[in-house]
């Protein structure tokens, strides 16, 4: 693998109208159709609540459409610019990310139990959501940098280099990020080349972490029991009953759905955090089957042309930065869906462009304009 020099002239002669004729129409427009469904699904999820608080119903809608314009911005510029020019700020990156998360211990705001928010004036930073992005361009540009396929020692230090950003994460607790970042690590590795003996001594560490983490109380109750309520849906915990109360939402929405601003799971707050973490189950409820089966439908029809934009990429780079943005929003929006409905374990990772968060939205936008830019600048 030979990594292709950065010229910043390159992006400055390039027409901006032969620029914007190889846009991929379906993966702009599928973006922002589920950016636009989210605005409405947060205001949905909180008006009834906000307004018998006396507080302004409005609030969170007008926040999520700020954070959606904004993310719309850093999307445009991340699809304009070169992405080659990802590969020569990635130490930047790195350090920046790690200082980030370092500075959480410090000065980072709690909520929760979780120390994961760095207030910057009246903005809300939430450092984990830009973490992954970060592995991304940090990984992609190590492994391009490889002659050939990662031997051992390659594979010892990109590891190494991941693990300091992912035990940060993990140390907040954010563990539903820090298992974002070692899926999107994993794949990454496996579509940069690694052996299969490779592949399957990190099967192994990954199963040996995860019985030592439980083993030996590295998890905190409360994340215990968060993971293993899909398990045991029964059982009365705080993640059985928030488990229970999504599960209620989504049945009650039947095939069409109580309608648009309606259900009384939903305008009664019976579901914890549901213009976050449980967005999926006010989609289920007021919109009924149809609406939920059309959103996965988005995010399917989203993860494919990100897929596609990786086997188009004409160097290895560009490869793994756009594997790495699928990986990031196909894998965000499998968990979220699926621990919605307790199929899977109850993670804390929102649902690409639909959750409320400032962080994790401009975020999930950046991904798609690094796959954008691969697109558009293949040809150089």
């Amino acid at each position: 693998m030979v990594s292709i020099p950065y010229d910043h002239r390159t992006t400055t002669r390039r027409p901006l109208g032969r620029l914007l004729l190889r846009v991929d129409a379906v993966l702009l427009l599928t973006t922002l159709a589920l950016a636009v469904l989210g605005v409405i699904m947060v205001y949905s999820a909180t008006r009834a609540k906000l307004a018998l608080a006396g507080i302004d119903p409005h609030y969170y809608l007008t926040r999520q459409a700020e954070f959606v314009v904004l993310g719309i911005i850093v999307m445009t510029v991340f699809a304009m610019l070169d992405y080659r020019w990802l590969e020569h700020a990635s130490g930047v990156f790195y350090v920046g990310i790690v200082l980030a998360l370092l500075a959480m211990f410090a000065i980072g705001k709690t909520q929760l139990g979780a120390t994961r928010w760095i207030n910057v004036g009246p903005v809300q930073l939430q450092p984990s959501a830009f973490g992954t992005l970060v592995l991304i361009v940090v990984v992609a540009t190590f492994c391009a940098r490889r002659n050939d396929s990662l031997g051992r020692r390659d594979l010892v230090r990109v590891l190494l280099l991941a693990a300091v950003p992912i035990l940060l994460v993990v140390k907040q607790p954010d563990l539903g990020s820090g298992i974002l970042m070692m899926v999107v690590l994993f794949v990454m590795l496996v579509v940069a080349g690694i052996s299969n003996r490779h592949l399957l001594v990190l099967v192994l560490l990954a199963a040996l972490s995860a019985f030592a983490m439980i083993h030996f109380g590295l998890l905190k109750h409360y994340q215990l029991q968060r993971l293993t309520s899909f398990l045991n849906q029964s059982a009365n915990t705080t993640g059985g009953y928030n488990l229970a109360q999504s599960k209620a939402a989504i049945g009650s929405g039947g095939f069409w759905g109580a309608g648009l601003f309606h259900g009384a799971q939903t305008n009664l707050a019976y579901v914890p955090a549901q213009q976050t973490d449980f967005i999926f189950s006010a989609v289920g409820e007021q919109l009924g089957f149809v609406g939920a089966a059309s959103v996965i439908g988005l995010l399917g029809l989203l993860a494919w042309r990100l897929l596609r934009a990786a086997q188009l990429a004409r160097d290895p780079f560009g490869r793994l930065l756009a594997t790495g943005a699928f990986t990031l929003i196909a894998f965000s929006a499998f968990e979220n869906a699926a621990m919605t409905m307790g199929i899977m374990p109850i993670a804390g990772i929102p649902l690409p462009f639909l959750s409320y968060g400032g962080s994790a939205t401009i975020s999930f936008f950046a991904a798609v304009g690094i796959a954008m830019s691969v697109l558009l600048h293949r040809d150089r």
